[in-house]
């Protein structure tokens, strides 16, 4: 890569800012090139994984915020179209960035679920006291809106809506969280940690339907006191589930997931499944076009968390700089730690296969007082995943060993990796 080159990065969000710091650390990797990222947000960089700690009162949203690339930044600058032809990104404020190489780290966006009374007809405002929970934006506007008493649904039950209903729980809101799975977490979780964190938001109390699916929104055109008008001449008041109960409502949060960011790749005629194809060189089905973090799709993979999206980062910046091996996919770690006061802290890990197959051999370690519980799944002589909920002292110990795929030479190692010495 040679100084002459111009690599143009579409997402200032934590990945596509990992890569410009590193396509800029001049001669300690090689590059040369002049970098520039477009990004959309018109706020400083800042780390999504935080905005639960923002809502939950606990860090102020400049805490929240990532290095900043410095004159490489552009902030509050939306790519709207890619010129393949003529190697040109345009922008919404008329301007254009040529490309030697492109990279899209544009992220990902949240589910809306196709609920009654979300949008009147060709409108696409959401009611006064509706709020996905993706962006500084949504966060800061929920955090706003939240006070002691007032009626909060959450819909959904993953990593996100449990993180907003605990914050919310914290600020002295009333919540409901309302999952469509028959556990929280259930991608994450077996059933056994599942039931633990069910008993940590209740203690908080948080008011918890499982197996529940959500119909629709009632709303009104009535302003709450002390509020301002509703948005749209619509307030949300209530929530409506398909067995015909209804849940009163100030506040509704969409935790329902996220999907890839792929329509400018997919208005550019780049190759899209589930997210934006690439390759082991995490190229996109264009040479000159790359893409990383939640919107890239690998093998089949679409990871939406930060540890894989900085190690494609890191991965395709030693790809364009001569350096490095091809991206082989990340054995990614969801960590989530639920801090403050009420019922106390509680941190969860998880990673690989946590259900096991048949034949397969699984240890657990459980302390129903301190509402600490473990568990790892051997297949053969290799660990292939495990669960921690309540006390992760011994995470990085396990986490390495699957992530190495080491043979286990001897089964009282895996007792020692269980303990609280962390396999030492």
């Amino acid at each position: 890569m040679t100084s002459d080159q111009r690599v143009v990065v579409i997402g200032g969000g934590l990945a596509g800012l990992r890569l410009a710091q590193r396509l800029g650390a001049g001669a300690d990797t090689g590059a040369d090139a002049s970098v520039t990222v477009l990004g959309e947000e018109a706020h400083v960089p800042y780390n999504r994984v935080l905005l639960a700690e923002v809502l939950a009162g606990r860090y102020a949203p400049e805490v929240t915020a990532l290095p900043s690339p410095g004159p490489a930044l552009r902030r509050g600058v939306r790519a709207v179209r890619v010129d393949r032809a003529d190697r040109t990104v345009h922008c919404d404020d008329g301007s254009t960035e040529r490309y030697d190489t492109l990279v899209l780290a544009t992220g990902s966006n949240p589910v809306l679920p196709p609920l009654r009374g979300l949008f009147e007809p060709g409108a696409g405002e959401l009611p006064e006291g509706v709020h996905a929970f993706r962006t500084m934006d949504d966060c800061l506007a929920l955090s706003a809106a939240v006070r002691p008493g007032v009626r909060a649904v959450v819909i959904g039950g993953g990593l996100l809506g449990v993180s907003a209903a605990r914050a919310l729980a914290e600020r002295g809101a009333q919540v409901v969280l309302a999952q469509q799975a028959e556990r929280l977490m259930e991608r994450q979780l077996d059933a056994d940690a599942s039931a633990l964190l069910h008993a940590h938001l209740k203690d908080l109390g948080v008011e918890i339907h499982t197996e529940c699916r959500v119909r629709g929104l009632t709303t009104s055109a009535a302003p709450l006191p002390g509020l301002r008008p509703a948005r749209g001449n619509r307030r949300v008041t209530g929530v409506e589930l398909a067995d015909g109960y209804r849940l009163d409502a100030d506040l509704v949060v969409l935790a329902c997931g996220v999907r890839p960011r792929t329509g400018l790749a997919q208005a550019a005629g780049l190759a899209i499944r589930k997210g934006i194809v690439v390759d082991d060189r995490l190229r996109t089905s264009d040479p000159r076009i790359h893409a990383i973090g939640d919107c890239a799709e690998h093998a089949g993979q679409v990871y939406g968390l930060a540890g894989p999206a900085l190690e494609q980062a890191d991965a395709l910046a030693d790809a364009l700089t001569g350096r490095g091996t091809p991206y082989g996919g990340t054995r990614a770690l969801t960590r989530l730690t639920l801090g403050g006061a009420g019922a106390g802290p509680l941190d969860l890990a998880a990673f690989g296969e946590t259900t096991p197959l048949p034949g397969d051999d699984v240890v657990r370690l459980a302390d129903a007082t301190r509402r600490t519980y473990r568990k790892v799944v051997v297949r053969g002589d290799r660990l292939v995943g495990g669960v921690l909920l309540g006390e992760l002292s011994t995470v990085g110990a396990l986490a390495r060993t699957w992530d190495g795929d080491a043979a286990l030479p001897d089964p009282a190692d895996l007792f020692h990796l269980l303990t609280d010495d962390g396999g030492h």
